[in-house]
């Protein structure tokens, strides 16, 4: 767990970093989620389920919610992180995407914000400082939300150009599933929320 600790200056800085501070604006596929379609191909990849948070001509960004981080557990990295857990949950820890691994993301509800959030919308707020951290902790948090390490990233055209092949599927971002299903029944959830049985999904089948 002393690995931990180099979570906390990527934290703060994350905000900084030109991927989030280009995308400021919700877009194209912003506030929606992605659904890796069967056969993506890429392993990272299978059975994901990415909030998008941002999106437009130089790239997107989202955060996983399919899987999680084995025996990593929320109160355990706030101690590591010197933070008192205080009223915080003993909440599971998920694994965000490939992308700079020891960063955090806090994904939450939309009526809570501090300065360096980003609202995608009127779907849910991305907070990348400790003071989300501390806020849950101190029992003024959020209502609802998602802690991960990492983050799914893609260079200008690249999303695009994986939406047009069998790669990924778009679908609502339903409150139900991302905030009040389990991460290892959230990829089933999304799709049945769609009203498609994915059982019944070939990986040969091309996204619309």
């Amino acid at each position: 767990m002393g690995c931990l600790k180099a979570i906390e200056p990527g934290l703060d800085a994350c905000c900084k970093a030109p991927k989030i501070a280009r995308m400021s604006e919700p877009q194209f596929l912003s506030g929606l989620l992605l659904l890796a379609m069967p056969g993506i191909g890429d392993p990272r990849f299978e059975n994901a389920v990415i909030a998008m948070c941002a999106h437009n001509t130089e790239g997107a960004l989202g955060i996983g919610l399919g899987h999680l981080h084995p025996g990593l557990r929320f109160r355990a990295l706030l101690k590591d992180l010197d933070i008192d857990p205080g009223e915080a949950p003993d909440a599971p820890v998920h694994n965000g995407g490939p992308v700079e691994g020891q960063r955090g993301f806090l994904l939450h509800s939309p009526e809570w914000s501090v300065g360096d959030t980003l609202m995608v919308g009127d779907k849910f707020g991305l907070t990348t400082s400790l003071d989300g951290l501390r806020a849950i902790a101190g029992g003024h948090g959020p209502e609802r939300w998602v802690f991960a390490l990492g983050y799914a990233g893609w260079g200008g055209g690249q999303l695009d150009g994986e939406m047009r092949r069998h790669g990924w599927y778009a679908c609502e971002a339903r409150n139900r599933v991302v905030f009040g299903t389990p991460a290892a029944a959230r990829w089933t959830a999304a799709w049945k929320a769609e009203g498609i049985d994915p059982a019944t999904l070939s990986s040969d089948i091309g996204n619309a």
